[in-house]
């Protein structure tokens, strides 16, 4: 039996979970959210908590079981707390500014990005170095930050561009000089 799947997810007030076929609806304060489960796993509510078990004992039955329990809980976590990643920009002229809901990032081309957010997503800049992406949907939030590190990837040799706050650069040492 699967250690994550047989867990019990806990309802918080003011939040309902309904289950049509084979799609979970998670609404709360923030919002809401849907997600279509996989038709070996069997989601049960029951009072103020969700269950999720499977059908039968193949393969994909086990491999679906905990995948389920973890994105209905990511669900009940989104619509209560919401989730934040956090970016930083290293590098000499490399800033960010906020035009409305859009960032306006300078990475060192010859033109200024402009990058729009996607519905469900809200784009703050923090600092002049420091980007906040908030959203209910972790996965929405994490592909958005993707995304915005894919604009100028932190490279090897100076570690410049954007990378998550906390995320260890491997540096690479340049040429020597004279042998």
């Amino acid at each position: 039996m699967s250690r994550i799947g047989k867990k019990p997810i806990d309802i918080p007030a003011g939040v309902t979970v309904t289950i049509d076929r084979n799609t979970v609806s998670v609404t709360g304060p923030k919002g809401k959210l849907e997600q279509e489960i996989h038709y070996k796993a069997v989601v049960t509510v029951d009072g103020n908590v969700v269950n999720v078990d499977r059908k039968d004992e193949t393969k994909i039955s086990r491999s679906v079981h905990g995948l389920t329990r973890t994105l209905i809980s990511n669900m009940v976590t989104g619509v209560t707390q919401g989730y934040v990643k956090k970016l930083d920009i290293v590098g000499v002229g490399y800033r960010v500014a906020q035009k409305g809901a859009d960032l306006d990032l300078s990475l060192g081309f010859s033109h200024p990005v402009v990058f729009a957010p996607p519905a469900g997503i809200e784009l703050k800049a923090e600092s002049q170095t420091k980007i906040a992406v908030s959203g209910i949907d972790k996965q929405l939030v994490g592909q958005v930050a993707a995304n915005i590190r894919k604009l100028r990837a932190p490279e090897p040799y100076k570690g410049k561009g954007i990378r998550y706050e906390g995320e260890y650069i491997l540096r690479k040492a340049g040429k020597t000089g004279k042998k």
